[in-house]
């Protein structure tokens, strides 16, 4: 939750090539109080059955700049490993082409930003939710 000499974060992931959230995938979330700050490592989560991070952890004040690590390779190792079994012939070699997506933003006190993910094995997007 934000006050008015904080700001706060929430996301989430769906994955467009199923049309459904990505549950287990880790979040981690780092943030730095100005451009030449170094990055402070605040914790993480893992989303859950509906894709969800509901307990990232809280900003300090005084953050101007924030981090979200996804660590998708996981769960896309998974997603690609049970569709080989129905389809071996029509699957790549196996790597993921997106281990992780880093997503770096501006923030100010105050403001909640919501930063959904939308994956797919060979694409993705972010945006400022709501």
């Amino acid at each position: 939750m934000s006050t008015s000499s904080t700001a706060s974060v929430s996301t989430h992931i769906l994955d467009t090539s199923v049309g459904r959230p990505a549950p287990g995938v880790a979040v981690r979330l780092s943030a730095r109080a100005g451009r030449d700050a170094a990055w402070q490592a605040l914790g993480g989560s893992a989303t859950d059955a509906d894709g969800r991070c509901k307990d990232l952890p809280a900003l300090p004040e005084g953050i101007t700049h924030v981090r979200l690590d996804f660590v998708v390779e996981p769960y896309l190792t998974q997603k690609q490993a049970d569709a080989q079994q129905d389809a071996p012939a029509n699957r790549d070699s196996g790597a993921v082409f997106f281990p992780e997506v880093v997503v770096t933003f501006a923030v100010e006190p105050g403001e909640h930003y919501h930063v959904p993910l939308l994956l797919n094995p060979f694409g993705y997007s972010v945006y400022r939710g709501s």
